[in-house]
C-alpha cells in the first residue's frame, strides 16, 4: 500500500454524509419565517411598553422587557442559529451553557464586590485625620 491510501483523505467525498454524523443542520424559508414572526411579536410589545408607558412603574416596565428579550434570544438560537442538542454532536449547545456559566459567575461576583465595598472602605472620618 502507498502512503497515499494509508492516510485519510478529507476531500468531497468524505463530506457528503457529513450532515449525518453530527454536523449542524440548515434551516427552512419556513423556520427563518417562524423565526422571523416570532422575533416581530417579541419586539413590538417591548418598543409600545415603553414608548407609550402604559405601566407607571418602571421597574415592572424593565422586568416584562427584559423577560420578552431573554424569549427572543432563545427564539434567535434555535431559528436563526440552529443551535439544539443535536448540532455538532450537542457540542455548540455545551458550549453555550459554559459561556453562560461563566458570564453569570463574572455578573455575580461583580455585583457582590459592587454591594460590600461600602463595608470595606475607610470612613470618612479617617481619611479627613490622614
Amino acid at each position: 500500500m502507498s502512503a497515499r491510501n494509508d492516510t485519510p483523505f478529507h476531500g468531497a467525498e468524505d463530506h457528503a454524509g457529513h450532515d449525518e454524523h453530527g454536523g449542524a443542520a440548515h434551516g427552512s424559508r419556513r423556520g427563518y419565517v417562524i423565526g422571523f414572526v416570532l422575533s416581530v411579536l417579541l419586539t413590538a410589545p417591548a418598543f409600545a411598553l415603553v414608548m407609550t408607558g402604559v405601566i407607571a412603574d418602571p421597574r415592572i416596565t424593565a422586568g416584562i422587557v427584559t423577560a420578552l428579550a431573554a424569549v427572543q434570544i432563545v427564539v434567535h438560537m434555535v431559528y436563526f442559529l440552529h443551535m439544539n442538542s443535536k448540532s455538532e454532536s450537542g457540542w455548540t449547545l455545551m458550549a453555550l451553557i459554559f459561556t453562560a456559566i461563566i458570564v453569570l459567575i463574572a455578573i455575580a461576583g461583580s455585583l457582590w464586590v459592587m454591594f460590600n465595598m461600602n463595608l470595606n472602605m475607610m470612613p470618612q472620618g479617617m481619611m479627613d485625620a490622614m
